[in-house]
């Protein structure tokens, strides 16, 4: 029996539930309650994310992990962009034991035939061991390119949830959001200058909000145009 791999997958610290932008009334707020009580409820074993590049996709799934880290739960957070060249029998195997698995980006193995049986006996599993699986990818399950029509009808077992992609007036707010948390203070006028001269989608954004908050700790400064200016060389 081969055995499985051993991986060490790094979350990013920021992707908390905590750390997730919601306006009062966003749908996403029945997901983030949905995905918050996964482990504890014994309800919904499986959910499906999908969405564009920047629309929290990814963050609620790392977020997930470490909410059942926090619980001293052990869990799995595969981000498919980057195992890609990993046997996926090996990969996947035993992990039905954890109480939670993530698997980010599933789009990307689509039309892959052994990554597709393994994912297909993964669900299996997992329902036989009463564990959890939460699945984000770029699309609906019915819109994937998948060879395997039995696990099309598996990722459509439990709740499926699109999440929209941030506007500019809605990035303002979630730099603004994400600032406050850091015990910075971002005004509309200087959030709308980094959205449009830097790069516009949201990992880009909080890199530039990290930089920024290393700087102003540094220099002292309030954050302002010129002390971005003056910090990005712009």
């Amino acid at each position: 029996m081969p055995r499985q791999l051993s991986l060490r997958i790094n979350l990013n610290d920021d992707a908390t539930f905590e750390n997730f932008f919601l306006l009062d009334q966003d749908h996403k707020h029945q997901i983030v309650a949905l995905l918050s009580s996964q482990l504890m409820s014994g309800e919904e074993p499986f959910v499906y994310l999908w969405g564009p590049n920047g629309s929290g996709v990814s963050h609620l799934l790392q977020a997930s992990c470490h909410r059942a880290a926090a619980n001293d739960l052990q869990v799995q957070y595969l981000p498919l962009a980057e195992l890609l060249d990993y046997p996926p029998q090996q990969l996947l195997e035993n992990l039905e034991h954890l109480p939670l698995i993530c698997l980010d980006n599933i789009q990307l193995v689509a039309g892959n035939s052994a990554w597709e049986e393994a994912l297909f006996s993964l669900y299996n599993r997992v329902r036989q061991a009463n564990g959890r699986l939460l699945v984000g990818a770029d699309c609906a399950p019915r819109e994937l390119p998948l060879q395997l029509p039995d696990l099309q009808s598996r990722l459509g077992w439990g709740p499926v949830f699109q999440l929209q992609a941030s506007d500019d007036e809605v990035k303002t707010l979630i730099l603004q959001f994400r600032a406050y948390r850091r015990g910075m203070e971002l005004g509309d006028d200087v959030a709308r200058f980094l959205i449009n001269r830097a790069a516009r989608d949201l990992s880009g954004l909080m890199a530039c909000l990290d930089t920024l908050e290393g700087a102003s700790l540094e220099a002292k400064r309030k954050l302002s145009i010129p002390f971005v200016k003056q910090v990005f060389g712009w």
